[in-house]
């Protein structure tokens, strides 16, 4: 057993690679250009919501008040009739990108914990770097990528979308267990 406090190093170390291997990812790849569609008339779209001032927040529509509700004749009017949608409201002005990449930067390090804490209760110091890999790669690639899923089954996301972000997960993963194999205490 290896406790998590000794893998400080490959914890931090690992999280700093993903976030620079990450921002090259989505600065130098293109492949997530198409991972969102412009709406038709998107200006009229824009123009007819901009009156609500709509908070930002997720919202969906139709949005039953219970369960029950969704049973009744209105409410399967309105969902027959459309458009029917979950979205996700941003806060209007210039896109300041510091708060997420600070968030995104705690999210691998807490990614970087768990899995090194995993693998640190199942293998001891002086590990082989491939069991080190296997652990951590298993573990920070459930944490990058599995849930991404329940938005392509519950929410409608394009399963193209969860699957190209769930590739960059992979990715993620394999930087991180290269990253423990490389720093595993001996």
């Amino acid at each position: 057993m290896v406790p998590v406090l000794s893998l400080l190093l490959p914890i931090v170390v690992s999280a700093v690679v993903v976030f620079v291997v990450s921002s090259v990812m989505h600065m130098a790849l293109k492949y997530h250009a198409n991972d969102y569609r412009a709406l038709p008339d998107e200006a009229g779209v824009m123009e007819a919501l901009r009156k609500f001032n709509v908070a930002p927040g997720d919202y969906a529509a139709p949005k039953p008040a219970n369960m029950a509700a969704m049973s009744s004749p209105e409410f399967k009017d309105k969902r027959s009739k459309g458009p029917v949608f979950i979205v996700t409201f941003l806060k209007p002005g210039v896109m300041n990108m510091g708060p997420s990449l600070m968030n995104w930067f705690v999210y691998s390090l807490v990614v970087s914990v768990i899995a090194g804490y995993v693998a640190g209760l199942a293998l001891g110091p002086g590990a082989h770097y491939m069991k080190v890999f296997r652990f951590v790669s298993t573990v920070a690639f459930a944490g990058y990528s599995l849930a991404l899923w329940q938005d392509a089954i519950w929410m409608g996301k394009s399963p193209g979308t969860v699957f190209r972000n769930s590739i960059d997960g992979l990715v993620y993963a394999l930087f991180t267990a290269g990253t423990f194999g490389w720093l595993w205490p001996k």
